[in-house]
């Protein structure tokens, strides 16, 4: 089984279409090499051909992650090369990101920052392009690389891209060639080893933050949490918790977007949606706990994400939507010590931070607040 991440059928793609347009015959496999001199993988290839009499060429593979319900299996990738002069650059070329001999643009169905309209594409997925099409690369010659995802747009509905500011389209995001499950037994073990390996560290002063995902660590650090104090827990949250605790965490923060963290709050502690969701009715237990007004308690539970329950809120009662997220973030924290203390005795401070779908961080629990206090950031 190819378990591969969506950057390295994107650049093999890309590899295959360099290939066939300088000259060499199409095969069904590309051999991508990988950064720090890891083992080159081989990944399949569906089709290359030759466009525009020679001018440019189109390459297509298909998205398998090895995973049956991943966003992105059985994604059509399409790679357009097109070879110019290396004095030749495209006024709209990526220059921050990208070598000078590498014109990439980002096509249909790829994400793209919303405050920027630059592509979302991660540092190992542009390093991986670099180090496979370089090589092929003819003498005095630039490389414009275009790549589409024809059902890119439409996948991404069904993502969280829009809470970190990616629109448009799917993420070329991943640090690793293979997949990496985030519900699977092995990313709680690589966790933990993380884990005990900063505890152990002679710098370790007792506080850790937890976050889930690429995203939420991006935002982490850009807030001013320290970065040696992050750990990307994936959905593991649980026994990552207990584990923090019998390793002498003594402050921990959870640091999230609230359309994950509100599980917690209902006593969920493992936040993959294919395996528990109810988040409309945690928010909705909760609402009735904080005495929101029936009106709005009925247009909580007949939303379709917690993001559009906030807007309606919003909408309806700024004042309600503080109550009620406020209320959330504490939630998160009493049942997370509650959690711990199931299992062992602790008295490590648990607090929450939340972010909403446009990277705003709008709200702490009471621990959180403190936490975030303590380290001169400001809550807006």
């Amino acid at each position: 089984m190819n378990e591969f991440t969506l950057p390295v059928w994107v650049v093999a793609a890309a590899k295959s279409a360099t290939n066939v347009l300088i000259g060499n015959k199409f095969r069904d496999s590309e051999k991508i090499d990988l950064p720090n001199k890891q083992e080159s993988i081989s990944v399949p290839i569906c089709s290359s051909a030759l466009l525009d009499n020679g001018e440019r060429s189109l390459a297509i593979t298909c998205c398998q992650s090895g995973l049956p319900l991943d966003i992105t299996k059985g994604l059509e990738i399409w790679a357009y090369i097109q070879l110019t002069k290396a004095s030749c650059q495209s006024e709209n070329r990526v220059k921050k990101d990208f070598p000078d001999w590498l014109d990439f643009h980002a096509g249909y169905g790829v994400g793209k920052f919303q405050s920027s309209g630059q592509p979302c594409i991660s540092k190992f997925a542009r390093d991986l392009l670099c180090i496979n099409l370089y090589p092929l690369l003819p003498k005095d010659s630039s490389i414009k690389v275009e790549i589409v995802l024809p059902e890119g747009k439409d996948r991404a509905l069904k993502t969280s891209n829009e809470a970190f500011g990616v629109v448009d389209g799917l993420s070329l995001i991943g640090t690793q060639a293979e997949v990496q499950i985030s519900a699977s037994p092995d990313q709680l073990k690589n966790c933990h080893e993380i884990l005990q390996h900063k505890c152990s560290n002679s710098t370790f002063n007792g506080c850790l933050t937890f976050v889930i995902g690429e995203n939420g660590m991006d935002l982490a650090t850009k807030f001013g949490l320290p970065a040696n104090q992050i750990i990307k827990t994936g959905n593991w949250l649980g026994p990552l918790l207990v584990a923090a605790a019998e390793n002498g965490v003594k402050k921990l923060l959870l640091f999230g977007y609230h359309g994950k963290l509100v599980k917690l709050s209902g006593g969920v502690f493992h936040t993959h949606h294919h395996l528990a969701d109810g988040r409309i009715e945690i928010l909705t237990s909760l609402a009735v706990r904080e005495g929101i007004s029936f009106d709005l308690i009925e247009l909580i539970s007949k939303s379709t994400s917690v993001e559009n329950a906030l807007l309606t809120l919003e909408a309806s009662d700024s004042e309600a939507v503080s109550l009620l997220w406020r209320r959330m973030a504490n939630e998160i924290e009493m049942k997370s010590r509650k959690y711990v203390n199931r299992y062992l005795s602790s008295s490590m401070g648990i607090g929450s931070v939340l972010f909403d779908r446009k990277r705003q961080i709008r709200w702490a629990g009471f621990e959180g607040l403190k936490q975030i206090n303590s380290l001169g950031l400001i809550l807006k």
